[in-house]
């Protein structure tokens, strides 16, 4: 170790949101969580924009905004019109663990979502896009099979209703093998960084929020349990951690937040209204638009909603993906994008959702065309009558320069209580009643949750207004290690008695 000797654990819970822990805290649910409140300090943590997993754990990761890492969303723009390639690591910038390792420091990394492990002194266990590809060191595999008996747990399958209650013991299960490994790792090589991700929170709260928000006494027996799980998962942890050596503080955090879904803004559906987004022929939209009209009528009549629910269960089969296509074209658009007149079409919002992109294959957006087509989009979206829509230029959001994926115009809706989609096949551009065939109750928000505790951490410390960016020179300067100048946030580690 260097500089202070202080040691930090990271815990990730993805999405987690105080408006859920909160109540289960103060309920008496979550006693370690509340321990780590009680001992040190609990603030909001505000997210980058869009606060949406990629983008956000790379800037935690980096201290770089999404500006510079030039990384909006799951995807980015393909070089061919409607095609889009997956954003699989942060790499080649530096995260801030690597600066770490740099100097000696021996650091551990559980399931962030890259696609596999790279040189370290210390180990990483790759998530989300691993697919089984390579841990570093490579024996750490092994490692992970004897702690658990099985391969480290992948993404959780796509959620069915039918299969509800199976589908989230699967989830409590990954929670509490991830956390077997965590501690198995943390004893034997005992680093001096470890950080470790919990994705299923995430992916619970957007299927499963209207459960997870009721009062606590009535909420499904078996989410109390998912969260429990959490709860001890990261107590067994740092339970672990803490005995691997002295001055150790313990940070719990997430990506973004979480909240209800209210109501959906389909993009594409609006560019097409407005006549900038034209196809060659609009007779197989027209008959997909009247195919949805049907079924958001449908969602009216008796027993309709339960139906249509079961609809979608049976159209998440492979097998019946044409069907699927039919009914619901929110993955649709390189499908559709052969139909698109692209000589003629000014904007259009793929891949990333939160994102309008002007067409480079337009031969009238010249340069001072484009200048003026952004202003005239922004102010028909922001005069649009029905919601309430935020658009911003990206160097209105990001610090860095590096914009060249990035989209001309970011929008927020009614402040993410209506979540933005590229869906082209529905009558409206905006869907106030969420039809059963939309799968999920629960979207993101900009503020997620920062607990922390542990040596040097006086109790009631507040940090000031902490954002993800802040996380990294935070924990650099709290282990004596200087932050990077290209770091876009500011060290809050005085304000919480850690500066050395």
């Amino acid at each position: 170790m260097v500089g202070s000797a202080r040691r930090f654990l990271i815990l990730g819970l993805d999405g987690g949101t105080f408006d859920l822990l909160d109540p289960l805290m103060r309920a008496g649910e979550l006693p370690f969580l509340s321990s780590l409140a009680r001992r040190g300090f609990r603030a909001p943590l505000r997210s980058v924009y869009p606060a949406k997993t990629i983008p956000a754990w790379f800037s935690f990761a980096t201290g770089q905004d999404p500006g510079e890492l030039g990384i909006f969303g799951f995807t980015e723009p393909g070089e061919a019109p409607g095609r889009s390639r997956t954003v699989r690591s942060f790499r080649p910038v530096e995260a801030f663990w690597d600066r770490l390792s740099r100097v000696g420091v021996k650091v551990g990394v559980l399931n962030f979502p890259m696609a596999e492990g790279y040189p370290v002194h210390g180990f990483i266990v790759p998530g989300m896009f691993a697919d089984g590809r390579a841990t570093y060191p490579s024996g750490i595999r092994s490692e992970v099979r004897s702690a658990i008996g099985s391969e480290y747990p992948c993404e959780l399958p796509l959620f069915r209703q039918a299969e509800r209650g199976e589908w989230v013991a699967h989830a409590t299960r990954d929670v509490a093998q991830r956390a077997q490994v965590a501690v198995a790792l943390a004893r034997r090589h005992r680093p001096d960084f470890l950080f470790a991700l919990f994705r299923e929170t995430d992916r619970v709260e957007h299927q499963l929020w209207g459960e997870l928000s009721r009062p606590v006494n009535e909420i499904p027996a078996d989410l109390l349990e998912f969260w429990r799980t959490i709860d001890r998962s990261c107590a067994s942890v740092d339970e672990a951690f803490r005995a691997g050596g002295d001055r150790a503080v313990t940070l719990v955090i997430s990506d973004h937040g979480h909240g209800p879904i209210e109501s959906d803004f389909l993009t594409n559906r609006w560019l097409a209204e407005e006549r900038l987004l034209v196809f060659r022929n609009e007779s197989e939209l027209a008959r997909r638009r009247l195919l949805a009209r049907m079924l958001l009528r449908a969602q009216r009549l008796p027993f309709g909603r339960r139906a249509t629910r079961w609809l979608a269960d049976y159209l998440r089969d492979s097998r019946h993906a044409q069907l699927a296509e039919l009914v619901s074209s929110d993955s649709s658009f390189e499908r559709v994008a052969p139909r698109i007149d692209w000589r003629k079409t000014v904007a259009f919002s793929y891949p990333v959702p939160e994102g309008i992109y002007l067409n480079p294959f337009n031969p009238d957006l010249t340069p001072e065309r484009r200048e003026e087509v952004v202003r005239d989009i922004r102010a028909r979206l922001e005069r649009f009558p029905e919601a309430h829509i935020e658009v911003f230029t990206p160097p209105e959001l990001y610090q860095g320069r590096n914009l060249g994926h990035a989209p001309a115009l970011l929008i927020r809706v009614d402040e993410m209580r209506t979540e933005p989609r590229m869906d082209f096949g529905y009558p409206n551009p905006l869907i106030r009643e969420r039809p059963g065939f939309f799968y999920g109750s629960g979207t993101h928000r900009m503020d997620g949750i920062l607990l922390g505790a542990g040596d040097g951490i006086p109790a009631g410390a507040v940090p000031a207004s902490p954002t993800l960016l802040d996380l990294a020179p935070t924990i650099l300067e709290g282990m004596g290690v200087a932050p990077s100048s290209r770091m876009v946030g500011r060290s809050f580690a005085r304000d919480v008695g850690l500066a050395a």
